[in-house]
């Protein structure tokens, strides 16, 4: 007897009629012969499924837009992103959430990745912890504070962990946001209730099913893109540069060094001695360099400025 979805958002199907009437499932008629090809002609037909996946996802910015929205208001609320999936998308949530801290130099609460089967499925697959809603939703329970937006990350939609944790955060009043690889009237079917619905329809993979691929590249595009995107929107940039990367090892030192320099036209000297006295904060020292003024006057002016360095450095100026 084949399963059916826990509590579909619309009407009940049958699993296996879900399953089949994903693109992702389909079979790939590109790809149908590729266990005939050679290993020049395997990359070659994998890397022109991979072309169409930024297209894919072209179609989905103003959705993509409408998340950073969200995502960044929450973070000038003080709230957090959380990244909610099973398997490969969860996975990823993990990933782009780890990257942060070092980036952009956010504490690591700030963006979390949640995965089903926990810390464990990171590194060996736990496929059965995905099957189960209300897992999901015992999550949220346990981790959702004010001001959270949740993103669920499902190439198929309907994962039941992922759709349970986010109709708890939908029902707890917090701002949702799903990221799918199908189309969207399927996605509704089981996600329709979130605030953002983002669905880069990549279609079939070049091996049937096999979501890590150009499902799994188009996720990783759009969650580059929400963090990215909402880091700016905080004023984690100074034009297109990093300026509040932590100074964890020698590599990031230097860069930090040649960030202060190339944004103030001083010296390596002067960058190193100015970020001595800014204890590792670029955005300071770039302020100090700029408008010659003390530490202290430094952090008032980004301050003023809600840490934005270039409006920090236009009201000192004027």
């Amino acid at each position: 007897m084949h399963q059916t979805l826990l509590a579909p958002y619309l009407c009940p199907m049958t699993l296996f009629e879900q399953l089949a009437a994903l693109s992702t499932e389909a079979v790939n008629p590109h790809t149908s012969e590729i266990d005939l090809l050679s290993a020049r002609e395997i990359v070659a037909l994998i890397n022109a499924e991979d072309r169409l996946v930024a297209d894919a996802v072209a179609l989905e910015l103003d959705n993509v837009a409408a998340a950073v929205e969200l995502v960044s208001a929450a973070f000038r609320a003080g709230g957090r992103l959380i990244y909610v999936g099973a398997g490969t998308s969860g996975r990823l949530g993990v990933v782009d959430a780890s990257e942060m801290p070092p980036t952009f130099g956010t504490d690591p609460e700030m963006v979390q990745g949640v995965i089903a089967g926990g810390r464990d499925a990171m590194f060996k697959s736990q496929e059965g912890a995905e099957d189960r809603e209300e897992s999901g939703a015992e999550v949220m329970r346990e981790m959702l504070k004010a001001h959270d937006v949740v993103c669920g990350i499902a190439a198929s939609g309907r994962t039941p962990f992922v759709v349970g944790a986010m109709r708890e955060a939908h029902t707890r009043g917090h701002a949702t946001v799903f990221v799918s690889t199908n189309a969207r009237e399927h996605v509704e079917q089981h996600a329709g209730f979130v605030d953002v619905l983002i669905c880069a329809n990549v279609g079939p993979e070049a091996i049937t099913g096999s979501t890590r691929m150009k499902s799994g590249t188009a996720q990783k595009m759009i969650l580059n893109m929400i963090t990215t995107a909402s880091m700016v929107r905080i004023g984690k940039t100074y034009g297109n540069v990093m300026v509040d990367l932590q100074l964890t090892n020698e590599k990031l030192r230097e860069r930090a060094k040649r960030i202060v320099m190339n944004a103030s036209d001083v010296s390596y000297e002067e960058a190193e001695r100015l970020l001595s006295e800014a204890n590792g904060h670029v955005k300071t020292a770039i302020v100090m360099a700029a408008l010659h003024c003390t530490l202290t006057e430094a952090t008032e002016h980004l301050n003023r400025a809600d840490g934005f360095v270039r409006k920090a450095l236009e009201r000192g100026t004027s």
